[in-house]
C-alpha cells in the first residue's frame, strides 16, 4: 500500500502552514536536544509505538524473513528500534546545525478539539528555528529520508528496495503525527483519569 502520495506536501502549502503556526515559547538547548532525543527514542510512546509496529508485522509476515514467531516479533521490534534511533540522530544533529527545534509544541486544553487537530498536523511538517520563527521541518524530511534509505543496506532484502524506503517515509511522517497527538492529548487524558490538577 503507498502512503506517500497523499503525504507529499509542496513547498508553497509547508511554508503556508509555516506562516500560519504560533511561535514556540522558547528556544531549544543542548540539553533540551539530547533529552528529545532519549524520548523520542526510548521513551514510553515510542517503546509502545514499536510494540504496535512488531505486532502487526508479525500479524501480516512482513518482511516475510522473519515469520510469525516471538523471535521474528523481536526482530521486527529491534529493526523498528534502529530506525528510530538513526531517524531521530539525523534530526538531533541536522536540527543542532541548522538551528531546528525537534519538539512539539502543545495547543492546549483550551483551545477547540478541531484546532487542536489541525494544530497537530501543521506540527508533523513545520519546526520552529533558532531565531523562534517557524519554517518547514527540513531537518525532519532529512531525517526521515535518510533514515529510510540508509536502513536498506541492514534491512531484509524483501524490505530494502527503493519502493519500501518511499513508504517507510510516509509511515515516519505518519508516526510522527501520531506521536504530536499522543502528547497533545495524554495530559489531558492523564488529568481526567488520575485526577491531577
Amino acid at each position: 500500500m503507498r502512503l506517500t502520495g497523499a503525504l507529499l506536501i509542496p513547498l508553497t502549502a509547508l511554508t503556508a502552514l509555516a506562516q500560519s503556526a504560533p511561535e514556540p515559547p522558547e528556544q531549544v538547548t543542548a540539553g533540551e536536544r539530547l533529552s528529545w532525543f532519549a524520548q523520542s527514542t526510548v521513551g514510553p510512546a515510542s517503546l509502545t509505538g514499536g510494540l504496535v509496529s512488531a505486532g502487526f508485522g508479525t500479524l501480516i509476515d512482513r518482511p516475510r524473513e522473519y515469520n510469525t514467531h516471538w523471535e521474528g516479533f523481536g526482530e521486527r521490534y529491534g529493526m523498528r528500534l534502529t530506525g528510530v534511533a538513526t531517524g531521530n540522530a539525523i534530526e538531533a544533529g541536522l536540527g543542532a546545525f541548522w538551528g531546528e527545534d525537534p519538539r512539539y509544541y502543545r495547543a492546549g486544553g483550551d483551545t477547540p478539539f478541531g484546532k487542536r487537530v489541525g494544530h497537530i498536523v501543521k506540527w508533523t511538517f513545520v519546526a520552529a528555528n533558532s531565531n523562534g520563527s517557524v519554517h518547514p521541518a527540513y531537518a525532519r524530511f532529512a531525517a526521515v529520508t535518510g533514515n529510510n534509505f540508509l536502513s536498506n543496506t541492514w534491512r531484509e532484502p524483501s524490505e530494502a528496495t527503493t519502493t519500501m524506503a518511499v513508504e517507510r517515509i510516509g509511515l515516519g511522517l505518519l508516526a510522527r503525527m501520531a506521536g504530536n497527538t499522543f502528547e497533545e492529548f495524554w495530559p489531558d487524558v492523564k488529568q481526567k483519569v488520575f485526577h491531577r490538577h
